[in-house]
Parts: C-alpha cells; structure tokens; sequence
C-alpha cells in the first residue's frame, strides 16, 4: 500500500482538474500493476468528482446547476440557514459537499487510472474565496 497526501490551490467557486497530478503519482507507485486508488479530500466544503473532462460547458453548466440548487446563505429562500460565521457561503458550501462524493475510487489496470475517455477526476472548490485543499490518495 503506498499513500500520499496532495495540496491544490483553489480560486473560488470552481472545478480544479487533478487529472495528470494524480496519474503522475499513480504510475510512479504503482508496483503492483494493478490495485484500486481511494482519493478524499480533507475538507468539508470542498468535493471530488470524475467528470467530462473535454468540453467546459460541462463544467460551467455543472456549477451554475449547483449554485441555483444550493443559493448563497444571503438570498431570501436561503434565510433559514443560521450557520453564516464564515460568510453568505458557508453553509451552502457544507450542504454541497454533503451532496457530492468527498471520496473516490478508481481501479488501477497496467498502472494507469481506469477512467473513461472523457473522464477527468476534479477538485470542486465551493467556497468564494481561495484554498489551499488537501487531498489523501491510498494506493492499494
């Protein structure tokens, strides 16, 4: 079993495609040929998502779907949500982290990622403002 943990900068509201960082890594460790790679992020307002990775209309329709289900705490239908300390994004950027996999699984086969051809494994930042988010990777 190899493990290791990955630091990304986010930029606010956005999906951060950590694709070639983690295949880097995948097939420098990967002894075995083949195993199963578990990613988490650390964070609870911050998800992991495998995605289409070839259009980006994809991912901007992703996000504006996210933001019109899940408002900012400071818009009228939002009014019941009392978890504000951090700002009008702070507890929407918890229940969006709750509704979105904050841990992936990908099979390893020849000491690659076993992902589809468009498909692209993304950081989803929910917060407003810029993060630095750690992600745990355990090869086995």
């Amino acid at each position: 079993m190899k493990q290791s943990e990955f630091e990304f900068e986010t930029f606010g509201p956005g999906l951060t495609e950590i694709t070639g960082h983690v295949a880097d890594w995948v097939q420098r460790e990967s002894t075995s040929q083949h195993g199963l790679l578990t990613l988490f992020v650390r964070h609870t307002s911050a998800s992991l998502l495998i995605q289409e990775n070839a259009d980006p209309d994809v991912q901007r329709d992703f996000l504006a779907y996210l933001e019109r289900m899940v408002p900012q705490a400071d818009m009228p239908t939002m009014s019941y949500l009392r978890h504000r300390s951090e700002g009008p994004d702070d507890m929407p950027a918890h229940i969006k982290a709750a509704l979105l996999p904050t841990h992936l699984s990908i099979p390893v086969v020849a000491g690659q990622m076993a992902l589809g051809t468009w498909q692209g494994v993304f950081l989803v930042e929910h917060r407003t403002a810029p993060h630095n988010r750690r992600i745990r990777a355990v090869l086995t």
